[in-house]
């Protein structure tokens, strides 16, 4: 194999092939966010839409990158050329960009498979063709145009331009553009990309070598082990990388804000480890991974009450461990004559992280196994040093090994439970302290490990056991997993309830519980009790009308059945079908099943197209209960879905909207919305009673709309509710949510009551 340059007499245009591949490096990473947040009104609001559609353009990068490997086979540049040009051309007749509707609604059941499809007709053909920009580029500057150092500066250029793409869609783009004005000027970047490919076409066409003029460079052979460590190397980030933004979307919301931070993070450690001389030494790398890792693994379960601190261990584990793996790839990268051979390899190995993530982990695991997974295989990449491994660390492994086998021979043999059971019997506290001994141990043997990778993964993996089992006060009884995230149900015991108590979660967010004490099981808890807004609500107007049609967003664990009398009529509009499953199964919980006297229905789908079929002024009650969750879908908090909400209910119909999250402050965008779409509007902020058993009822925000002034008539004089003042907060449309303002304005309530 070998590398080809050009004569003396260098291209004077080299500033063309920067700006050129700067310019296909925004745009396609501004079409990223751009385009996910186009499909979340179809979809909801789940992580896993971000997720997904982020596999998918790892596999359309690969795409165009074995384009970029195979145009090479034409031995004329100027064939390459007019090649390029056509296939720029025909995926330009896709545009102006939107959402294709060939395939229809998704379904319910595959509607993984149904986005990556969708994607694929709206936006692939020229995602595909700007990715091979990179590569393609790259191999013309060595045959035309080479400069002092190569062509890698202009990998570097890719990633800056893919950065500050990234940086100003939620800073700029996303707050002050309209979606449709966004795909429009898109659609004109995209032209102007394809201009610049025919300019520098120009130059390269009066320019380019003759055959005859070229001449043969020796390089080192690539074998299959270098084209696997590089496949290696590129997939455990792009693993990580789902991994830490379904982490950081499990407790805040969908939304390009957040979604694009974990992305600009990966592309700045490429920036970093592809710099001549990097700005953070791979030795300084190594010594802050070790220590961010370390962190990482003992918080590897969410923290909903310290945000802030589980975002920033979480991305500066996955930032140095991002930068470490890039750093070995390029002290692994080869010769300039092998550059498309590189990037097939890098983009094979960030298509398989990223289709492991959103495909292939849901449907093997019933929990979100492969981040921490991740994290520990990631401590592989660092240096191994087996012959400075010392007799000490020998013994260590050996006396680690052997309490191992001996606790798995205590636990399996069967008269030998007696340890287990000394331990179950310390109580909850106790248990707390010796996991916490047996975690600070763990981590302080895991940085003295450092410099021996395999013990040093050793380490991590008993770390992430035990700050995982040191997380849960409550009996977890089993999980369910699905497209739409992690169900778990589990059980506490609650005297002033009765005793067991049954829980079920979506991440770390509380969608419900029921007593199993027969004097309670039918009581709505939590958000639902008769002592809430919600409650409020369900018992005025059931107190003014002999049946009710009631409407509901989100089933949950269908509390709201319990208000269901025999002439009543409930219908749930839920996305998940897991959901349903699980809450329609009376041997988890029976609200909708034992509770209910009336007539309750399902309709699966997302909420703004399902309702959307439904009659109008159909409705005593609708309510929408999406926004407490873990991803909050922002589509059903607009002015538009407000006004589709309004035509549905009657016209003394009210509208609830429950808004309790402990990370976004919706209360100012809901009245907002309201208002701006004709109705008038009341709110509520309720403080659980705290003489009321535990889990009796909760602290919610809520905010109630009707049609006429005759809809909030029973509120109206209740000091409890008070009229709307969104106080200046800008009403979110379809075309304009500000998921960043509402987090800040939550951050800023915090800290002005000391919380």
């Amino acid at each position: 194999m070998s590398d080809t340059v050009a004569p003396p007499g260098r291209l004077s245009a080299a500033w063309l092939f920067v700006l050129t591949v700067f310019v296909s490096a925004a745009l396609v990473f501004i079409l990223e966010p751009m385009i996910a947040k186009l499909v979340l009104p179809i979809l909801g609001g789940s992580a896993a839409v971000w997720n997904t559609s982020l596999a998918f353009f790892q596999g359309a990068l690969l795409v165009g990158y074995l384009y970029a490997h195979a145009l090479q086979r034409l031995a004329a540049l100027r064939a390459q050329i007019v090649v390029h040009l056509t296939v720029l051309a025909l995926a330009a007749l896709v545009l102006p960009l939107g959402v294709s509707r060939v395939l229809g609604d998704p379904s319910p059941e595959a509607p993984a498979l149904w986005l990556a499809g969708t994607l694929a007709l709206s936006v692939g053909a020229p995602f595909a063709a700007l990715s091979a920009t990179a590569p393609l580029l790259q191999a013309w500057h060595v045959r035309a145009a080479v400069a002092e150092g190569g062509p890698w500066g202009l990998y570097a250029a890719s990633n800056l331009g893919s950065l500050l793409a990234l940086l100003a869609y939620p800073i700029a783009v996303e707050p002050m553009i309209s979606l449709g004005r966004q795909m429009l000027d898109w659609s004109v970047g995209y032209l102007v990309f394809v201009g610049l490919i025919a300019c520098l076409g120009a130059v390269l066409w009066r320019r380019a070598p003759h055959p005859g003029w070229l001449v043969e460079v020796g390089g080192v052979g690539v074998g299959w082990i270098d084209r696997a460590r590089w496949v290696v190397l590129a997939a455990i980030p792009s693993s990580l990388m789902l991994g830490v933004t379904n982490y950081v979307t499990t407790d805040v919301g969908s939304a390009p804000f957040l979604w694009v931070a974990p992305l600009a993070l990966y592309l700045l450690s490429f920036v970093i480890a592809f710099q001549t001389r990097p700005l953070i030494p791979p030795r300084a790398a190594l010594l802050v991974q070790a220590a961010a890792v370390l962190a990482a693994c003992a918080l590897v379960r969410p923290m909903p009450r310290a945000l802030l601190l589980g975002l920033g261990v979480h991305f500066l584990a996955f930032f140095f461990t991002a930068l470490i793996c890039h750093q070995a790839l390029v002290a692994r990268r080869p010769a300039r004559g092998h550059l498309t051979d590189f990037y097939i390899c890098l983009s094979v190995g960030g298509a398989l992280g990223g289709a492991f993530n959103a495909f292939v982990a849901p449907m093997l695991f019933s929990t979100i196994v492969e981040y921490p997974a991740a994290l520990v295989l990631s401590c592989l990449a660092r240096p191994w040093n087996l012959t400075g491994l010392g007799a000490y660390w020998r013994w260590a492994v050996q006396g680690v090994c052997a309490i191992l086998l001996a606790a798995a021979v205590e636990i399996a043999h069967p008269h030998g439970r007696s340890l287990i059971m000394w331990v179950i019997s310390l109580g909850q506290h106790r248990q707390v302290a010796i996991l916490t001994v047996l975690v600070a141990s763990a981590a302080l043997i895991m940085f003295a490990l450092r410099n021996c990778a395999p013990l040093f993964a050793l380490a991590a993996l008993m770390l992430v056991a035990g700050g995982g089992s040191a997380a849960d006060r409550v009996n977890v009884i089993r999980n369910w997993r699905g497209f739409f995230g992690v169900l778990r149900e589990s059980r506490l015991t609650i005297p002033g309830l009765g005793g067991e108590v049954r829980m079920l979660a979506h991440g770390t967010t509380l969608h419900g519980a029921q007593a199993l004490s027969p004097r309670y099981r039918c009581q709505p808890l939590v958000y639902y009790a008769h002592e809430t807004p919600i409650g409020q609500v369900f018992d005025a107007e059931a107190a003014a009308k002999p049946a009710l049609t009631v409407a509901a967003v989100g089933l949950g664990t269908g509390s709201i059945a319990a208000y269901d009398r025999l002439a009543d009529a409930f219908t749930f509009f839920e996305i998940d079908p897991l959901v349903v499953k699980v809450s329609t199964d009376p041997a988890n919980f029976t609200y909708v099943t034992r509770c209910a006297r009336g007539t309750v229905g399902y309709r699966l789908g997302d909420a703004r197209l399902t309702l959307t079929r439904q009659p109008p002024s159909q409705y005593d009650i609708l309510l929408v209960d999406a926004f407490s969750s873990d991803s909050v879908p922002a589509h059903l908090l607009t002015v538009e879905a407000m006004r589709m909400y309004l035509a549905k209910i009657k016209p003394d119909g009210v509208v609830i909207l429950h808004l309790s999250n402990r990370n976004l402050e919706l209360d100012g965008p809901a009245q907002a919305i309201a208002l701006a779409a004709g109705g008038d509007a009341l709110l509520q902020v309720h403080f659980a009673n705290p003489r009321l058993p535990e889990m009796w009822e909760s602290s919610e925000d809520a905010v109630i709309v009707s049609r006429t002034a005759a809809g909030l008539a029973p509120f109206a004089a209740d000091p409890r509710w008070r009229p709307a003042d969104p106080r200046g907060v800008r009403p979110w449309t379809d075309d304009y949510t500000n998921l960043f303002g509402a987090l800040v304005r939550r951050l800023e309530g915090r800290w002005q009551s000391g919380g």
